[in-house]
């Protein structure tokens, strides 16, 4: 499966949390990215942009 597939469902079943739950998950998961810098982040940003 592509790269650009698996962020489109991954950013869908995301939305939908935040749908179903009132908790801002998509908020709280970016601000983990960006506080934590973890490395699969850095991978998938990596396989994008030489997609």
């Amino acid at each position: 499966m592509k790269t650009t597939t698996k962020i489109i469902i991954y950013l869908s079943i995301l939305a939908l949390i935040d749908m179903i739950i009132p908790i801002p998950f998509t908020a709280l998961m970016l601000i983990y990215v960006i506080l934590e810098k973890p490395a699969w982040f850095k991978t998938l940003v990596t396989e994008i942009y030489n997609s």
